[in-house]
């Protein structure tokens, strides 16, 4: 046996290219927002999340090339040591601001950010309690806890899942911790794959009653959801309550990156203690420049929050009327259920 061999033994992709039908990797060859072209075809883009359209805003646009033409392409260092400008410390500023939390902390990318916060906050002994639905990002970042437990203790079970959304099988699970050992409550706000939002009232109440701390993961929310766009804590008026939200800059945000805010003590605890962090180059000047051009725009523009609202509603319509089952939710997700891969694949092309 060779470690390879499962790679060459790999061969549904190249069926699936044989038949036409293969729907990953293609390059997109130009991009007008809502329209790109794809093999020299233009189409409509229903499956990205630019939400609020900024990808093509000039502004964002503007500040991208602004600000390579004033620090470079890259910063050539971790913002621990050389790689920290004045405009990382500035979408910080903003972000804690937009979102009421104290402090704020960038990550090069919205699936590190997870990587970055719960191995670092949870420590072997501890646990974090996830929904089972969670992103894949808080499921690496809980692998990479789980396996810092195993290692002081092979028997350590540092991670509990609970039924996606139910608060009521979590509080099953969560009573059966230890009351004062400390725990991390860890839940999408907004889920990916359903565009179910999450239970927060129903969270916070079993986080306060099992000594709890919690964190959100609002890469679907910002933007979309509550008091002009802040997200899960805002769309409940819990942002009190909510101790750490999560957020990515690849959605409303136009860019690419992470950010996490909460009380100024954890995010200084996690400046200097997450690898994820400590460790990776920072976040690209265009990168952080067009995310705090973004910022501006929802701010200035929150009618383009009610107008993606409009769309999807319009689009969950659409898909109704031509036969197709629907999720409904009230967040910028339009899921439609085809129920079979090959009709999926057919349908693609």
């Amino acid at each position: 046996m060779d470690l390879f061999d499962k790679c060459k033994a790999f061969t549904r992709a190249d069926e699936t290219k044989a038949l036409g039908l293969y729907p990953y990797f293609h390059a997109i060859e130009e991009s007008e927002g809502p329209v790109v072209q794809i093999e020299g075809r233009k189409i409509v883009m229903a499956g990205s999340n630019n939400y609020l359209g900024l990808t093509a805003h000039p502004k964002v646009k503007e500040a991208a090339i602004k600000a390579v033409q004033k620090y470079g392409t890259g910063c050539s260092g971790s913002r621990y040591l050389t790689g920290t400008l004045d405009l990382h410390v500035e979408l910080e500023r903003r972000l804690a601001l937009f979102m009421g939390k104290e402090d704020c902390l960038l990550y090069s990318t919205g699936f590190q950010t997870a990587q970055g916060i719960i191995p670092t906050l949870v420590q072997p002994g501890e646990y974090v309690v996830s929904d089972k639905d969670n992103h894949a990002c808080i499921v690496a970042g809980n692998l990479i806890a789980n396996g810092a437990g195993t290692m002081v203790d092979k028997n350590s079970q540092v991670v509990i899942r609970y039924k996606h959304n139910d608060m009521k099988h979590m509080e099953t699970v969560i009573s059966q911790l230890p009351l004062d050992v400390p725990k991390l409550i860890v839940s999408d706000g907004v889920f990916s794959t359903s565009g179910e939002i999450l239970d927060l009232p129903g969270l916070v109440k079993v986080a306060k009653k099992y000594n709890a701390r919690i964190l959100v993961d609002d890469a679907h929310a910002v933007g979309v959801i509550g008091k002009g766009g802040r997200g899960t804590a805002s769309h409940f008026g819990l942002e009190k309550e909510t101790d750490l939200t999560m957020g990515t800059f690849s959605k409303t945000f136009a860019s690419l990156g992470g950010f996490v805010v909460g009380d100024r003590s954890v995010i200084n605890y996690l400046k200097h203690h997450a690898p994820a962090l400590i460790f990776s180059a920072s976040p690209t000047p265009a990168s952080v420049a067009s995310a705090l051009a973004a910022l501006d725009v929802l701010e200035a523009e929150p009618w383009r929050i009610d107008k993606l609202m409009q769309n999807a509603r319009k689009m969950r319509k659409g898909f109704k009327e031509m036969g197709y089952r629907v999720i409904e939710h009230d967040s910028a997700v339009v899921p439609v259920i085809i129920g079979d891969t090959e009709k999926v694949l057919m349908m693609w092309r």
